[in-house]
């Protein structure tokens, strides 16, 4: 199995993010799993323009020349794709919007009714990559990652494809804490992506067990504002300081 992560942090390999794919990716090799990451921020990846030659002009081929070229064809021979992306605003990053945009030369322009009786494009290749989504965001709750549940659905239907797996973080900045308590916590969350990744790859798909394991919160939201906040007052002192110097 071909696995492609295509991360939309804009902070790449030193974001929660990649914490949270690295971990599902060796459950994925333990599987015997291909995988490669793809860091979105370290591509050329400039905004669709909107001028639909991809679907005219040159069928299948953007007119824009930068790295989407090779991305979309790394995302098309793959049989599993990862979005991976912190919560920025309520959404997904803007990197990651960029490329999801640019994805548009892989779908043909006809129109047909689907089952629901909603259009929809349809398809120019004969098979596309089925999806899973790796999120996790500053606030503690589940609640925050909403408008990702359906963006994703909503792309997994325009894509002809289907969402197998999703795994959202609340309070992912935990990830990168260096308290006792906090390290036993991640070790054993970094445990279970591990062995979610192993059985994506054997399964196709995450046992509600394990769904519901994921879910669970790493601290409860009372402790979890309080640290936050406390954070927050030292860098606002910091820079008080800082800005005291100059």
């Amino acid at each position: 199995m071909k696995i492609t992560v295509f991360n939309g942090s804009p902070r790449a390999e030193k974001g929660n993010t990649h914490a949270m794919v690295q971990a599902f990716l060796e459950g994925a090799n333990d599987a015997r799993a291909v995988a490669e990451t793809i860091f979105l921020a370290k591509k050329n990846i400039q905004h669709c323009e909107g001028c639909f030659l991809c679907w005219t002009s040159h069928p299948g081929q953007c007119v824009i020349k930068d790295d989407m070229e090779i991305l979309r064809g790394k995302l098309i021979t793959s049989d599993v794709i990862v979005y991976a992306t912190p919560v920025y605003v309520d959404n997904v990053t803007g990197i990651l919007k960029t490329f999801m945009d640019r994805l548009v030369p892989l779908i043909d322009p006809h129109f047909y009714k689907d089952e629901n009786n909603e259009c929809l494009h349809r398809k120019r290749y004969g098979k596309y990559p089925k999806i899973v989504v790796i999120a996790n965001c500053g606030y503690p709750e589940q609640s925050h990652f909403q408008v990702l549940r359906l963006l994703f659905r909503r792309n997994a239907r325009n894509m002809h494809s289907e969402i197998i797996a999703e795994i959202y973080l609340a309070g992912g900045e935990l990830l990168s804490q260096n308290s006792t308590m906090m390290k036993i916590a991640v070790s054993r969350y970094k445990k279970l992506l591990r062995k979610s990744g192993k059985e994506l790859v054997e399964n196709m798909k995450l046992s509600g067990e394990t769904i519901e394991k994921l879910n669970k919160p790493l601290m409860s939201d009372q402790q979890y504002i309080k640290s936050a906040n406390k954070y927050w007052d030292r860098m606002l002192s910091k820079a008080a300081i800082t800005r005291g110097t100059h």
